[in-house]
């Protein structure tokens, strides 16, 4: 497929990379759309109308599609963690030197203004292999690319395709030579979260685990390994409409953690408070199906910390998880709160209680109520 030109990249030497390249020979959708501009400088991209927006290395957005497009450029080793790199851009860097920064085969191949595929590294025959492989030796040099590794098989593990043996070695080496702590949180969430939204997330715990990676990022996961298996099946079982939501998938992987180690991964990745949030429900719902019973008090005590009261909208997604391990008591419980959330506190601001005897009386009556509901059920 011929690459779109205009005036603006008219004697401009142009090539489409990464993944929209991949993803078109792969027959997946297409997203993302990059571009590489060999033998220009800086200063000829602005005279087109380019705006420039790279801070680490010189990247242009177009004057009229805003796409990104980058000078070739190389990168060199001179620090810790994925911006540890010293980079150089100029016209004399050719497609291949650019490419061969890239991390795997199947992300450095190009194509040019006519269509056709440049392919230094065999990308396309570990694409129609199914493989992800390492480009060259220097992939141990950015250790977010075992993250996006992991990710990458996350999202192509139901096609057939698996990570090289010399790849996962590689892997296996970045996560023992300490190079994982470098990563920023920011960095290491962002990998994350978008393997949360892959079609396989259990595949991008499951590669960090095997390398090591896991231990090093997620401790309170990796320590057990029967809890971890567990956390990740329940990845695949979540309440219909919920399946693709990164959100929901992130509380059922960790909602057996104690709240100490959620929390501790919640601040050491500075998780967005959606994520945290949502973990604490499913963690209080697991927390209330473990209980004997229940008991109304138990039952009181889930909704209080869901905050129900004021937030309605929390508890009907909340008895869908829960239906799907104990369906029944699901049942009555939703038959319990629709009953309970009936009391309205007005009434008994009516029956003269207030202050602190309000509160009292609204609690011990949500209790019976709720006591009889359970009776019953």
């Amino acid at each position: 497929m011929a690459i779109r030109r205009d005036r603006y990249l008219d004697g401009l030497e142009v090539y489409q990379v990464g993944g929209a390249v991949r993803d078109a020979r792969l027959g997946w959708p297409v997203k993302d759309t990059d571009w590489v501009v060999v033998g220009a400088t800086p200063e000829q991209m602005r005279q087109r109308g380019f705006r420039p927006v790279g801070r680490d290395f010189p990247v242009f957005l177009h004057p009229e599609t805003h796409e990104e497009y980058a000078l070739a450029r190389t990168e060199r080793k001179s620090g810790h963690g994925y911006t540890g790199f010293d980079v150089h851009a100029s016209p004399e860097v050719t497609l291949e030197e650019d490419l061969a920064r890239r991390d795997l085969t199947i992300n450095a191949m190009a194509e040019t203004p006519e269509g056709a595929l440049v392919d230094p590294y065999g990308g396309l025959g570990d694409l129609e292999a199914r493989v992800l492989r390492h480009v060259s030796p220097a992939f141990v040099e950015d250790p977010l690319r075992v993250l996006r590794t992991a990710r990458f098989l996350a999202r192509y593990a139901g096609l057939g395709f698996t990570i090289a043996d010399e790849t996962l070695a590689l892997m296996r080496a970045l996560s023992e030579s300490g190079e994982l702590a470098h990563l920023v949180a920011e960095r290491v969430w962002t990998e994350t979260e978008k393997a949360l939204g892959e079609p396989r997330p259990a595949v991008y715990f499951r590669v960090l685990d095997e390398c090591g990676a896991l231990a090093v990022l997620l401790p309170e996961l990796a320590w057990d390994s029967k809890a971890l298996e567990a956390a990740l099946k329940r990845l695949d079982r979540l309440p219909e409409g919920f399946a693709d939501d990164q959100r929901w998938r992130w509380a059922r992987l960790v909602e057996h953690l104690h709240a100490d180690c959620r929390e501790a991964i919640a601040e050491r990745l500075r998780l967005p408070r959606p994520y945290r949030d949502l973990a604490r429900q499913a963690a209080l719902t697991r927390w209330l199906r473990a209980q004997p019973g229940p008991t109304p008090a138990a039952v009181n005590d889930w909704l209080d910390g869901i905050d129900a009261w004021r937030r309605s909208e929390r508890v009907a997604p909340l008895l869908a998880l829960l239906e799907l391990e104990t369906p029944r008591l699901a049942d009555t419980l939703k038959h319990a709160w629709q009953e309970a959330s009936r009391l309205s506190p007005r009434s008994l601001i009516e029956e003269g209680f207030k202050g602190g005897a309000l509160g009292e009386e609204l609690a011990r009556r949500r209790r019976a109520i709720l006591g009889q509901v359970l009776d019953r059920g």
